[in-house]
Parts: structure tokens; sequence; C-alpha cells
């Protein structure tokens, strides 16, 4: 999630966007903003899924639950931005070696900071200590600004839910990975959220 808008000082600056997509979005050739971002399911020793709640500042009456995770930085692979965004996002330090995948892969196409955005997401699965405290230290000004919550969980509440949830039909998508991963990475396609 975490982005920087042009002029702003990056992720490695400690900077971050007030408004707007940021600077890791930039245009297709069909003028979409598009980047590539790494997404990480947290799983502790319970089953539970680590969440984030949050919403849009231009529609404050929506919300909806999301894995941790955003864009990549310049030259930066999915598999060093999901530790990265991990870290930022959580608190919580995972490294290279706790990433399981990529187990899903997907492009989500939305609109969000006024923008209509493409995001080619690669999913990872990582097992954490939900003891460990979680931290906002790392969020940038958007992330403080749109982000109301953070949750551990379990996945037959969480199957409950009624606003979204994102990636559409994550309950089922986590429930075989909890076993352990196959190997074969799903690839969900293009979806429209």
């Amino acid at each position: 999630m975490s982005d920087a808008p042009s002029g702003a000082r990056s992720h490695l600056e400690g900077g971050g966007p007030v408004h707007g997509p940021g600077s890791h979005w930039q245009p297709g050739p069909d003028g979409v903003l598009r980047r590539r971002a790494a997404r990480v399911i947290l799983v502790d020793a319970q089953d539970r899924v680590l969440l984030l709640r949050g919403h849009d500042v231009d529609q404050p009456e929506r919300s909806w639950w999301f894995t941790v995770g955003g864009g990549l930085d310049p030259d930066e692979s999915s598999r060093a931005a999901a530790v990265r965004e991990v870290r930022e996002e959580t608190g919580l330090v995972v490294d290279d070696a706790d990433l399981v995948g990529p187990v899903l892969t997907r492009s989500a196409v939305f609109d969000f900071a006024a923008a209509h955005l493409w995001q080619d997401e690669e999913f990872f699965l990582a097992r954490v200590d939900e003891a460990a405290a979680l931290s906002r230290e790392g969020w940038t000004a958007m992330e403080l600004d749109v982000i109301d919550e953070v949750r551990w969980w379990n996945l037959d509440d969480l199957a409950r839910v009624e606003i979204e949830v994102f990636p559409a039909d994550l309950v089922a998508l986590v429930r075989p990975l909890l076993a352990g991963w196959d190997g074969v990475t799903r690839h969900l396609g293009l979806v429209e959220e």
C-alpha cells in the first residue's frame, strides 16, 4: 500500500503521500495507472489471518479488509517488497526464507484516491508469531489517513464478514494453504473491485 507521490520522499527516506495514488503508479499503454505489488497472507499459530481494514478518502462510507502489502520500489523484487511491506505495515519482521510462494497472482482494477488503477499482484504466505506487538511506526501519511483497523481473523469469523474482503474468496484461498503449499501458484486472473 505504501507509495510516495512525485516530489515526496521515498519509503527509504521515510516519506509517503497524503492524497493521490503515488509515484509507483505509472501510466500503461491504455493510460490507466499501473504498478506491480507484493501482498502477504500473514498466518499465526492459530491459523488466523492478519488483515487491515481501510477506506478511500473520497468514499469514507465504504471500507474493506485486505492483506498486508504494497507497491514495489524501483528495481525491488516482489519478495523484497513483501518483506519490507510486512515490516512497514505491521512492525513484524519476516525474511525471504519465511515467505512461501508466490501462492497466488492476480491483476486488480479498482478506483482509489480519485484514480482508476491497475495492480499486478503476487501473494506470499508467511507464518508469524501473533504474540509479537503490532506497530504503525512504518505507516505513511496516506496509510495513517485510510487504514482504520488491524485485526487477526479466525477464518470462520472472516467468512461471515459483511463488508468486502480482498482478494475475494480469501477464506477459500487460505484454507488449503494452512496444511502446506503444494507448490502451485494459483492465477486468479483479472478482477474488478
